[in-house]
Order: C-alpha cells, then structure tokens, then sequence
C-alpha cells in the first residue's frame, strides 16, 4: 500500500506549481510552441510522471502501471470506436455513396438555412453519438460546401452547431471516462448533464442560423428551428435521465432530423432566400430510389447496432461473456488517498481494465461495416487495406487519445489532481463558474471533453467536496463546460480547416468562433451556479 501526500516539498506553493506543471507544460505546448497536440502529450505525460516518482514519491512501478492502464483505457473502447466509424465513413466515400447522401438530404431541404439546422445541427448530432472526436465537424462542413456555403463560414458553423452533443459524444464515452477517473457513477452525472445541456440544445439552432442570416432570416425559418431544437432537447433530457449517457445523442439526432423531415411536408418557408455570397449548390443527379436507399443503408445499419449495444440487458450480457476485467497489477487497491481529501468511495482506489475489444460498441460499428462493405460488393482484401488506411490516417489521433488518457491516470493515482485541488477550493463560493471555465479550458486546449474530463474530472469532484458542493454538479459542469471550448480547440479548428480546403487559415476561424464560445460557457457557468445555490435550480441537482 502507497499512502498519497499532497505537499511533499513542504511548500504549499511550490507543491501547487509542480503538481500543475505537466498541464502547463501541455498547454503551452499547444498554445505558445504551436507543437503537435500528440507530441504535447507525450511530454505532459513524461513530466506527469517524473513528478509523480521524483517530488510526490510514488513507486515507479505503481506510475508505469497507471500510465499503461490509462493508455489502455484510451485505446479500448475510445480508440476503437472512432478507428471503426471512420472507416465505415471511408467506404461510403470510396463507393460513392456518401455523394447521393449528401444530395439526399439537399433535397429534403433546399432553402440553405434549413439545411444549415438539418446537416450541421441533427445530421452533426447524429455522428457526434456515434465517433465524436472531430468527425461530425470534417462531415459536415464538408456536405456544407458543396452545398455551396462558403468554406469559411461552412467551418465556423459546423464548429458551433458541433457543441450541445459533444458531452454525450462516442457513445457515452466522455462521461463514462469521467466515472473511469472519478469513481462517479456515469447514469447520475448523465442526469446532472441532461439537466444543463437541454437548455442550449433547444438555443444552438436558433443561434447558428442567425450568425448565418441575420435575425430576420432566422425568425423566417424559426418553425425549423424551434422544431429541432425541441425534438432533440427533449430526447436528450429525457435519455440522458432514463437510461443513461450511452444512447443520448443517437436518438436526440435521429429524432431531430426526423422532426424536420415531418415538418417541411407540412411547412416552407415563404422564400428560399440565399444571403450574400452564399454560392449555388450543384444540381444534384436523379438517383433511384435504390441508389438512395443503398446510400443510407450503413448509416441504419450502424444505428441498428448502436441501439442493440445500449440495450443494457443485451450490452451486459456480451459484456460478462466476453469482456473480461483484469485487476491491473502494481496499481489494483494500492493507493490509498489520505484526509482532508474525501472522495466518494473510501479505502484504497480500484484499478481494473475492461478488454473492451470483443463486445463494446465499436465492435458493433466495426461489424455493420463490414456488412456494409460486403453489400456494396467490396472484396475482403480491399476493405481490409482500407482499415489499414484508416488506421494510419489518424494514428496521431490515437497516440493523443492513449497519452491523455494516461495523463490523467497518472495524476489521479499520484495525488497531483489532489494538490490542485486543494489550491482551487480557496476560490470559495465562485468555484462553480469556475469550475464550469476549467472544463472550458481543458476542452479548448486539448480538443476533447474526454481528455478534458480525464485531465480535470478528479480536480473537479476533489475541490466540490473541499467547497461543500456536489460532485456529481461539479463533475457534470466540467463536460456541460467544456463543450462550449470544443468549437475553439486546435483539433476541431485543424479538422474544420481540412475539410474545406482551408489549411493555413486556422486564424481566421478561431476569430469568427471564439466570441461565440466566450458567451455560451458564460451562459453555462451562470447555470451551474444556480444550480448550486439558487431553488428551484438546486433541485435539479441528483442526491
């Protein structure tokens, strides 16, 4: 058994300074040296352990073990469901299948500022539950320009309309990782997030066609937006609480779109009115309606599978079956955390991995790939070196996923966090707005409210219990935060600028966003303090 300590240099300050340096270190990596996000967390998570064996005495064999259980954790399920959904993605492109998606959904909506709500909005929604990390933003500005927005604006919307999901993003797995690095349990944070979120859901499409139109286009197509904001509001609070953080966005996004398909058979707006600048979209070839249906058809596949998987009787049984758990050796109940931090599960902190490769949800995406590929007659040779394609695509991508997530291992099983939160707790009765721009702050630098809730989600739940707060509150307002940073993110800003034929020009869109993202994380951080001091907002608070 290792005993924690949090002021192992006997300075108060100095033990702050050194606990906080390997986030420094990756934020000014990121920030001020311009030095590739995988390369920054690598160094992070090298100072992280240096500090945590050489200044907080940790064993060394306790540190490689919390390092290799993070990276694990990031690499499976995280890794795996985004490696399979690009994939899936990759084919449809390769086919030419996503071509007649794209102009089935134009055609559904020709007037731009419904297809705005219905592709960045719903469509973005739908991906952001089932890949998250940067997809549902490459996605969608991409069908945005060649539905003749401007590569510009088509990436600052994507980005902005990218935000009221992303908390629910890859099947639940910011928030169930926030239960890996917490010990919270992932359905009641689910309930506080689906008590936060709703509220911009229901604002973001009302929001992203007024930066588009201006306040008279948006009140003309305000039907749309009311109607996509409510079918996906509603869905999200209503999951979110009932069942868990697993199939929120999936259903919400589904649901959205369907609500504005229902609804343009029913209604158009008066003028299809393009404003300035905005280009004319191609004519769309006639497709059959098998071309069609074959186009769509990996999509319900994939979503057929995913609810199958968030079935919880169905996805448990797989998982006892087939998913073993393995206490981690060197680590499994040989921390024991120390007074004045009170966390909520006492005695020494668990360590066990999950092999999630045989039966998480990214074998079932993986599985209606291939299904997919088979019927648009793909050989087993070709789709194969096709995943090997993608795997090198975005192996930066995994590196990050697997260093962050060590990362945030490392400082939770070392005490670091602990320090930190110690320090923040002195910010007294502001913590919640504080709080809510921390989670704000990990997502904008390190491009995911995953990687944020692994470098901050502890901080968060250790300085609630200093300050007398929830930590279910505190916990849930570090993902309800950060989503509001994921639009001013490197990362996001990268993919956005790639998708549209925009390298070069990341300045110009973090200046057209990051008012937008400066605003709405205000407007959260003023909900989360209701919520922790004002009734009725207090009782929104899960016991």
């Amino acid at each position: 058994m290792w005993v924690q300590g949090y002021n192992p240099t006997g300075s108060p300050l100095l033990s702050t300074a050194l606990a906080a340096l390997s986030a420094a270190a990756l934020l000014g990596c990121i920030v001020l040296l311009r030095m590739r996000i995988h390369l920054a967390a690598l160094l992070a998570l090298a100072l992280a352990a240096g500090v945590a064996v050489g200044v907080f005495h940790m064993p060394a064999s306790m540190a490689a073990a919390s390092a290799a259980y993070g990276g694990a954790f990031g690499l499976f399920p995280i890794g795996w469901i985004l490696v399979n959904v690009i994939f899936l993605y990759r084919l449809t492109v390769e086919r030419g299948h996503f071509d007649v998606l794209r102009e089935s959904l134009a055609a559904v909506a020709p007037d731009p500022r419904i297809q705005l709500i219905l592709i960045a909005f719903a469509f973005g929604a739908f991906l952001e539950g089932v890949a998250g990390f940067g997809a549902p933003v490459a996605i969608t500005a991409a069908i945005l320009v060649q539905l003749g927005f401007r590569p510009l604006q088509a990436s600052a919307l994507a980005l902005i309309a990218n935000t009221a999901p992303v908390a629910f993003g890859s099947i639940g797995i910011p928030i169930t990782t926030l239960e890996q690095v917490t010990g919270l349990d992932a359905r009641t944070v689910s309930m506080m997030v689906g008590r936060q979120l709703p509220i911009f859901s229901l604002l973001i499409p009302f929001w992203i066609v007024a930066i588009f139109s201006g306040l008279r286009g948006m009140l003309a197509v305000w039907p749309a937006a009311l109607a996509a904001g409510l079918a996906f509001a509603i869905p999200q609070a209503l999951v979110s609480n009932l069942h868990g953080p697993w199939l929120v966005d999936v259903v919400s996004g589904v649901s959205s779109i369907g609500a504005i398909v229902v609804l343009l058979r029913f209604w158009r707006p008066k003028e299809c009115t393009r404003p300035e600048g905005h280009g004319q979209q191609a004519t769309p070839q006639a497709r059959s309606r098998s071309e069609v249906w074959r186009a769509w058809f990996p999509w319900m596949l994939l979503t057929a599978f995913i609810f199958a998987w968030g079935v919880p009787s169905f996805g448990s049984s797989l998982d006892r079956i087939l998913s073993p758990r393995f206490a981690v050796p060197h680590l499994h109940r040989l921390v024991q955390r120390i007074p004045p931090v009170v966390t909520a599960t006492a005695g020494p902190e668990a360590a066990e991995f999950r092999l999630n490769i045989l039966s998480a949800t990214g074998t079932g995406i993986l599985a209606a790939a291939l299904i997919a590929g088979l019927s648009m007659g793909l050989s087993p040779r070709r789709m194969l070196a096709s995943y090997a394609r993608t795997l090198w695509s975005i192996r930066f991508a995994l590196i990050t996923i697997a260093a962050m997530l060590a990362l945030g291992s490392v400082t939770k099983y070392s005490g670091t966090d602990a320090t930190l939160g110690l320090a923040l707790a002195h910010t007294g009765r502001w913590y919640p707005f504080f709080g809510t721009l921390i989670g704000w702050l990990g997502v904008a630098l390190t491009g995911s409210d995953t990687s944020s809730n692994v470098l901050f989600g502890n901080l968060q739940v250790i300085t609630a219990h200093q300050t007398g707060l929830s930590p279910i509150l505190m916990g849930a307002a570090n993902s309800s935060g950060g989503v509001m940073g994921k639009m001013i993110s490197p990362q996001s800003i990268v993919v956005a600028s790639t998708a549209t034929n925009l390298y070069g020009e990341e300045g110009q869109i973090v200046r057209r966003v990051f008012i937008h993202s400066v605003v709405l994380v205000c407007l959260m951080g003023a909900l989360v303090c209701l919520q922790a001091y004002v009734y009725p907002f207090t009782g929104m608070v899960p016991r």
